[in-house]
Order: structure tokens, then sequence, then C-alpha cells
């Protein structure tokens, strides 16, 4: 691993920045930077954004492993493709972490949502209900119990972390650095990009199928990680594939 970029330093600093200022302001810091389910009063534009610098306050596995990973991985992808294309990639990832979870958070609130429009509510009232915590059990009649549970869950989901971005670091390194051997502090033995790739995304393909964490936490966005990780995966893929010209990577 070569001297850490600025890019890679400024990304890490404005996590920690953003970790320490979450400890002391607690919940405010969430309800503003944490991306919140579109339907939650909660939700702000900006999300989209702050919510990959924001991260789990239960320990400091959450960001550590995430940044450990940059550190680890993003200087020498940046060396490789260039600034502008490694924060276009990184950004581009967590987006696409994004939009993966929250189809699923979609796929689980929309049936139930409808439910209660069958039952005669209208939107605001539907609002009020999950602001609330409760329902009118009138809804039952056109769905079961765990239909309006998910549908509950989805309101109250939020997001936070880097893990997106990240994983599109992962992929994009692993397409470019194939069969090369690196060394990673947590394993004691030179390990191969794509066996790291496979390390790292099948506990997270998995969990997503079965709906069970592989490391014991159940919070775990799975499809977010997917998702960056496909972004990635594509966007390298596509830039090795078409860069024809002295500098084209083999």
């Amino acid at each position: 691993m070569g001297r850490i970029t600025e890019t890679v330093k400024v990304l890490i600093i404005v996590n920690v920045i953003f970790f320490i200022g979450s400890l002391t302001l607690q919940g405010t810091s969430f309800s503003l930077f944490a991306f919140w389910f579109p339907y939650n009063d909660n939700f702000h534009f900006w999300q989209i954004l702050t919510y990959m610098f924001m991260h789990s306050h239960q320990g400091i596995s959450h960001i550590f492993f995430n940044m450990l990973l940059l550190f680890l991985l993003g200087s020498d992808l940046e060396y490789r493709i260039g600034q502008k294309k490694f924060l276009f990639l990184y950004f581009s990832a967590g987006f696409g972490a994004l939009a993966l979870q929250l189809l699923f958070y979609y796929l689980y609130f929309i049936p139930g949502y409808q439910a209660f429009i069958d039952a005669g509510f209208v939107k605001n009232e539907i609002l009020e209900f999950m602001r609330e915590e409760r329902y009118n059990t009138a809804v039952l009649q056109f769905t079961d119990q765990d239909t309006v549970t998910n549908m509950y869950r989805s309101y109250y989901s939020h997001m936070v972390g880097a893990s997106g971005a990240v994983s599109g670091v992962i992929a994009a390194f692993g397409i470019l650095f194939w069969n090369e051997k690196i060394y990673l502090l947590f394993i004691p033995f030179p390990i191969k990009a794509k066996y790291l790739m496979l390390l790292y995304f099948v506990p997270d393909i998995m969990g997503a199928i079965t709906s069970t964490s592989f490391y014991g936490v159940s919070n775990i966005a799975h499809w977010a990680h997917i998702g960056g990780a496909v972004i990635g995966f594509i966007t390298m893929w596509y830039w090795k594939k078409n860069s024809f010209n002295q500098h084209r990577w083999y």
C-alpha cells in the first residue's frame, strides 16, 4: 500500500468529524443527517448525501471497519484511476447503495399502505397512525398483521454509514487488481483481491436473501452493500474495458 492520498484522508476525516459530532448531538444528528424513509417526517433531501458520513453509535466497529477498508484500498485505487474518477465512483456507489435498499423498503411499505387505502383511509390519516405507532384494526380485513408490521418498519427505517460507498471501492479494487495479493491488518497472510471481494460480499448476499446476518447484527443493510458493490463493479468494468490508450489497464 502506498502513501494515503489527500482525497482518502479528507473522506476519513469528514467521517470521523460526523461521528464525533453525532455522539455529541445524539438523536438530533440522526434526525437531520441519517437517511429516513421518504414518508417519515424526519426525511430531508440532503440526507441522500449526509447519510454516507453518519455511523452507528453501537460501538466503534461500524465506522472503524469502513474507514480501515477505505484507508487500505482507497489510495491505491485512486492512484490508478485519478481523483475525479475515484470520487465519482465513491459517491455513485453510495447513491446506488441507497437506491437499492430504498427499493426494498418500498416493497415492504406499499402492500400495507395500499391495505389502508382499501380500508378507506386517506394519506394524512395513514401517516398520523404511523407517527403515533398505532393503526385501525379495520385494515386487517384487507391484509394481515405481518404486512402492517413490515409497513411500519419501513416507515421508521433509516440508513447510516459509508458501507455502500466503501463496497463500491472494494468491488472496483477487485476488478482492477484481480489477481494481485494484498495484505490486510486483520488477515495474517496475503490474499488476492478477487478473494477479498468474495470474503466481503458473500455474507451480504446470503444475509439479503435469508434475512439473517452472518455477523450477528440484525440491522445491517445488506442490499445497500450489494447496491454499492454493483455500481463499483459495473463502473470499473466499463472504465477498464474502454481504456484503449497507452495507459490501458491490464
